[in-house]
C-alpha cells in the first residue's frame, strides 16, 4: 500500500509540474480571447465605457511685470496659477463601426466640466498672459502689417483675461475673432481612430490603422515623422515585454512617441508596469538625430540646437509650441528667458502604468505645456525694447485617469481569479504529491530496515 502511495504521490507530483505549462498555455489563451476588441468580452467592455473618470488640471502662468518687459526689455517673472481642473472623456466612443479588415473605427467626443472642489480658484480668476493675438500675428505676417494691427485696435503684449476666457475662448478685439488655448474643444471630435481589433492576430490589438482616415499624418513633410505608431495609449497588445519600448500616437502633439519601462508598482493589489517619456523624446536633433524632420522652425530652434520644444503650427494652424512642463529636459536658455519655472520630474514626467499580462493602461498621466514666441521686432512698437526671441509659456496641463475600485475588482475576479486558481491548483498537487512521495518513500526504507533485521 505504501508503494501505491508513493507512486500516488509521485504522479501527482508530476501532474503538478506537467500542468505548469498546460496552465501557461490555458492562461494565455483566457487572455488572448478576452483581450480581442469584439462584444463580450473583457476588453470590449472596457474600451466601449467612459471608463474611470479623466481630468484635465491647467496651472495658467501670471505675469507679475507686463509693463516692465515692455517698457524695458525686462524679463518676464512668472507665476503659476491653479490647478483649475476639469472633467474630461466622460463621454463613450461614438460611432463604432466594426469592419471586414477586423479594424474597428470611431471617434473620441471632447467635452470639459469645471470641477470647483477639486480646483483651487475659480473660472473667473484673473490672469495676465500673453496676447495669443499678438503672438500670433508676429508669426505668421509681415511686422509693419502686424504693427497697424495692433495700433489700431489698442492691444499690447499682453492682456487680463479670465482662465475660463484664456482656456476656452474669448473674442479678440484686434482680429475680430473668437480666440483660446483650447478652442474650440466643447462639442467637438477626435477622430475618426481606426484600430485593429486583434481578431485575426492579438499582437496587433489596439494598434492604430487609420487616424482622420489615413494611416500617416500630413504634417511633418517626412515619411518617418509622419507615421503613426502603436496605440492610442488606452491599452497595448498582451504580455508585455519590459525591454521593449511602448509607443502610441497622441493627437495633441500631432505625432507619436514611445515610452520605456522605468519599474514595476502597485495598483490596488494589481501589479504594473510603469513606462516613462524618455528625455530625449523633445530633444534636438544634435542629441537625437531622429527627431530632425520634426524640426521646422530653424528661427525659433535656433537652427535645431533648442532642446525642448516642438512646432505644431503645421498641425494646429496657430504658431503654438509643445514642451513638457517647466520646460523639463528643455534647454538652458528657455529658463533665462523666463523667470519662475522649476522642472521637476515628479511633477512633470508623463508616465503610463500598464498591466503587463492585459496590455490594459490602468493609470496615465500626460503632462505637457503650451507655449508661444514673441522676439525683437523695429517695426512692432511693443516689442522695440524685446531683446530676444522668448518662448513664453502659457499653461501647462495634466490629463490623468486612475483604475476605480470596482474596474480594479472586475479584472481580479475575471482574469487574475482564474490564474491564481489554476496556480494554486498546480502548486498544491507539486506540494501534496512531493509530500507524500517522500513520506512513503521514508516509510518503505523504516520497512525495508527492520525486514533486514528480522531476517538478520
Amino acid at each position: 500500500p505504501k508503494r501505491l502511495r508513493s507512486v500516488a504521490g509521485a504522479v501527482a507530483c508530476l501532474l503538478g509540474v506537467i500542468l505548469i505549462p498546460v496552465g501557461n498555455t490555458v492562461i494565455e489563451d483566457t487572455v488572448k480571447k478576452e483581450a480581442v476588441l469584439e462584444k463580450g468580452t473583457t476588453a470590449y467592455e472596457n474600451w466601449i465605457s467612459a471608463g474611470a473618470p479623466v481630468y484635465r488640471q491647467f496651472w495658467l502662468f501670471d505675469v507679475q511685470n507686463p509693463d516692465e518687459v515692455v517698457a524695458n526689455g525686462s524679463i518676464p517673472q512668472l507665476q503659476q496659477r491653479g490647478p483649475y481642473t476639469y472633467r474630461t472623456r466622460y463621454i463613450p466612443k461614438q460611432n463604432i463601426t466594426f469592419s471586414e479588415n477586423h479594424t474597428v473605427s470611431f471617434v473620441l467626443p471632447a467635452e470639459a466640466v469645471f470641477e470647483p472642489s477639486l480646483s483651487h480658484g475659480f473660472e473667473e480668476d484673473k490672469v495676465t498672459s500673453l496676447n495669443l493675438a499678438v503672438a500670433g500675428v508676429y508669426n505668421l505676417i509681415d511686422h509693419a502689417w502686424a504693427n497697424m494691427f495692433i495700433e489700431s485696435s489698442k492691444s499690447s503684449l499682453f492682456l487680463r483675461r479670465t482662465v475660463r476666457e484664456l482656456l476656452w475662448g474669448y473674442t479678440d478685439p484686434m482680429l475680430k475673432r473668437t480666440l483660446g488655448v483650447f478652442y474650440p474643444y466643447n462639442n467637438t471630435y477626435d477622430g475618426p481612430y481606426g484600430v485593429f481589433t486583434g481578431k485575426d492576430d492579438i499582437n496587433k490589438v489596439s494598434m492604430i490603422d487609420t487616424w482622420n482616415n489615413q494611416p500617416t499624418v500630413p504634417y511633418w513633410n517626412n515619411s518617418y515623422c509622419n507615421m503613426i505608431n502603436g496605440t492610442d495609449g488606452s491599452s497595448f497588445p498582451p504580455f508585455l515585454d519590459k525591454k521593449k519600448a511602448l509607443y502610441f500616437f497622441s493627437s495633441d502633439i500631432c505625432r507619436s512617441v514611445s515610452a520605456d519601462y522605468d519599474g514595476s508598482v502597485d495598483l490596488k493589489g494589481i501589479t504594473v508596469y510603469r513606462y516613462m517619456l524618455p528625455e530625449q523624446t523633445f530633444a534636438s536633433p544634435t542629441v537625437n538625430p531622429d527627431n530632425k524632420c520634426f524640426c521646422t522652425n530653424y528661427e525659433a530652434t535656433k537652427n535645431c540646437t533648442l532642446a525642448g520644444v516642438l512646432d505644431i503650427k503645421s498641425c494646429k494652424g496657430f504658431p503654438v509650441f509643445i514642451s513638457l512642463p517647466h520646460f523639463l529636459h528643455g534647454s538652458p536658455e528657455l529658463l533665462d528667458t523666463v523667470h519662475g519655472l522649476n522642472p521637476n520630474p515628479e511633477e512633470h514626467s508623463t508616465y503610463l502604468d500598464v498591466e503587463p499580462i492585459t496590455g490594459f493602461t490602468l493609470r496615465f498621466a500626460k503632462r505637457l505645456q503650451i507655449n508661444m514666441m514673441y522676439g525683437p521686432s523695429k517695426e512692432i512698437k511693443i516689442l522695440n525694447k524685446v531683446k530676444e526671441n522668448t518662448v513664453f509659456p502659457i499653461v501647462w496641463l495634466n490629463e490623468s485617469a486612475a483604475l476605480d475600485d470596482e474596474t480594479a475588482a472586475r479584472i481580479k475576479n475575471d482574469l487574475f481569479a482564474r490564474i491564481e486558481t489554476l496556480e494554486v491548483v498546480q502548486i498544491s498537487l507539486i506540494v501534496i504529491g512531493a509530500v507524500v512521495f517522500v513520506l512513503c518513500l521514508i516509510g518503505i526504507c523504516i520497512q525495508e530496515r527492520r525486514r533486514r533485521k528480522i531476517i538478520a
